[in-house]
């Protein structure tokens, strides 16, 4: 079996940030969303993987992941070019796939129990296709299954005023090779796109079965700053609390507080975990870094309050505004400009930004 990752979105809802850079590279907990993804396939025992690149960002993913060594598998990358559609991201992954199944993975999506359990279920049975499901409390906005007892499902609705139950479409999914079959018949849907859920569909239509496993854990879909930071707190809360770098003596730190090699916590800086803390990262006397917190290497935070913030890596911050919630670019400055603006804002920073709070 191989895996398919989509990293082809344009990333809208997390502008700026993704003006200059692709957004399954955006970090939480100090790892790129899509390293989440790699890690997920390699343990469902998948190391072929084709990560699907649209136009923005494509060099900057290859530059980052390289040929996979670096993380046990072997990645092939695949044009998509303007995104228009899941259905026509798989469809340009044909000929890597060739006469094999394979997991198709949406790039910004992260979920704590992996997919080992939806590759073991599809591949127990004769399925054309499985896909990944979460009960939400609000099914009219997703796209939902209607399944029965053992798990087959019986049909896909997408955002149904009156929904069949409340199992949603995570955008994780396995196909056999009938998969491609069912895409070359479809019609672009109303946004010009066209749609994976229709490809299912036809595959039902066909007598295909379909298979699901529910994802029981959490998931996120990292499309939007609050859902990073969301993730960022998700990923923390199980963070193990290594330290390879030092803290010094006289500094405060409380609570799991990974820190990475060459990173240094002052003398007199406070740190209230879950945090985790980058390579060569350095936090300053009179510096509270509050719980959900990630420092990207590089960065410096000097004299500041920051807290339930994504911090990107190369980044400087030195004012005394509290920061919360915020998600800060790489290489951004943040700069005091006392009696300027209130304290306690909330920040969406783009790369290479430089603002005096």
């Amino acid at each position: 079996m191989k895996g398919l990752i989509l990293a082809g979105g344009r990333g809208t809802r997390l502008r700026p940030i993704t003006h200059t850079g692709p957004k399954q590279l955006v970090p939480v907990a100090n790892k790129p969303v899509l390293e989440y993804a790699i890690e997920d396939l390699k343990e469902a025992g998948i190391t072929e993987i084709g990560i699907v690149l649209g136009n923005l960002g494509r060099e900057a993913i290859q530059e980052h992941l390289g040929d996979g060594t670096d993380y046990g598998v072997e990645i092939t990358y695949i044009i998509q070019g303007n995104p228009l559609g899941l259905a026509h991201a798989a469809g340009c992954a044909e000929e890597f796939v060739g006469d094999d199944d394979f997991v198709m993975y949406l790039g910004d999506n992260i979920l704590e129990g992996g997919v080992t359990d939806l590759v073991e279920s599809f591949e127990a049975g004769d399925h054309a296709a499985g896909i990944a499901l979460q009960r939400v409390e609000n099914p009219q906005q997703f796209g939902v299954a209607d399944v029965d007892e053992d798990g087959t499902v019986k049909e896909l609705v997408e955002k149904p005023d009156d929904p069949p139950s409340n199992l949603a479409l995570i955008g994780i999914y396995v196909f056999s090779p009938a998969i491609f079959d069912a895409i070359a018949t479809l019609e672009p849907s109303w946004r010009g796109e066209l749609e994976i859920t229709d490809a299912i569909q036809s595959l039902l239509d066909d007598g295909r079965s379909i298979d699901s496993a529910i994802v029981e854990g959490w998931w996120k879909d990292t499309g939007k700053p609050e859902d990073v930071l969301e993730a960022n707190r998700l990923v923390l809360e199980d963070a193990l609390g290594t330290v390879n770098g030092t803290i010094e003596d006289g500094a405060d730190i409380t609570g799991q507080v990974d820190v990475a090699e060459g990173a240094i916590i002052e003398d007199g800086a406070v740190v209230r975990g879950p945090v985790s803390i980058g390579e060569d990262v350095r936090i300053t006397a009179d510096t509270y870094l509050g719980p959900y917190t990630s420092i990207g290497a590089g960065s410096t935070i000097e004299s500041a309050h920051v807290e339930n913030t994504v911090v990107a890596g190369n980044a400087t911050i030195r004012t005394s505004v509290k920061i919360v919630d915020s998600l800060i670019g790489e290489s951004a400055t943040i700069d005091t400009a006392d009696d300027l603006l209130p304290e306690g804002k909330r920040l969406v920073v783009g790369e290479n930004s430089q603002l005096k709070l």
